[in-house]
């Protein structure tokens, strides 16, 4: 049998990241899932999805920020994870909710334009999902590194989308938008410079237990650095 070698931040990601499907299938099993099951699936997955992107988002300010690097192990990951429920989102509301009828699709996509925003979210996701190994990292250089840029490209459009679909503003949505939009600037040079230069002295502690090592700490640049 293959021997996982995760490290504590790293089983808990995963495991944290598929207690929302393991959850979903337990109330579908259990009949929980409200008068309207596909609609509440289709809104489940995709909050989870964007939510999990920001967490995919937010692991390279907190290397900057606190210098936390094993988070730079989890990126990916968390990507990945923000794509399969993305995945999930789009197979229910097209196949479960409309029955892959094209006429009927169209008609919905002219009458509400955020569904064309969000396949095209999707869309960049399969993409940096597809182009996420080392192989493509290879294979495509420093165009690699160019195309997974769009990443914050897929965040506002999918952030759009989800604000459309909501009937009203809620206090979730405007979180994931605070957040979003920090996330974003601790991005510009300048900023990021600031928060290198102050990083606390106590991150190599909490690297080194988020790793389980007692006195090394890991290279940041460990790890593929899809969603970056």
């Amino acid at each position: 049998m293959p021997k996982f070698k995760f490290n504590r931040l790293q089983w808990f990601v995963h495991i944290g990241s598929i207690i929302p499907f393991l959850v979903m299938l337990w109330d579908a099993f259990s009949n929980n899932l409200t008068v309207n099951p596909i609609q509440e699936i289709t809104q489940r997955t995709g909050r989870t999805a964007i939510i999990w992107l920001v967490f995919s988002l937010a692991c390279t300010p907190f290397n900057v920020i606190f210098g936390l690097r094993p988070f730079n192990q989890v990126r990916r990951p968390l990507g990945l994870y923000s794509a399969f429920y993305a995945t999930l989102h789009v197979i229910t509301f097209f196949v479960l909710d409309y029955g892959l009828n094209l006429k009927l699709i169209w008609q919905t996509i002219i009458e509400k334009p955020y569904i064309l925003l969000g396949v095209t979210g999707f869309v960049i996701l399969c993409i940096l999902t597809f182009t996420s190994t080392k192989k493509s990292m290879q294979k495509l250089g420093k165009k690699w590194h160019q195309l997974h840029r769009l990443v914050y490209l897929a965040a506002i459009i999918l952030l759009l989308h989800f604000f459309m679909a909501l009937k009203f503003i809620n206090a979730l949505a405007i979180t994931i938008a605070i957040i979003l939009v920090i996330l974003l600037l601790i991005r510009i040079p300048i900023i990021r410079k600031f928060f290198i230069k102050r990083q606390p002295a106590w991150s190599r502690t909490v690297n080194n237990y988020l790793t389980g090592r007692k006195k090394k700490t890991i290279n940041s640049k460990i790890d593929n650095p899809a969603f970056k």
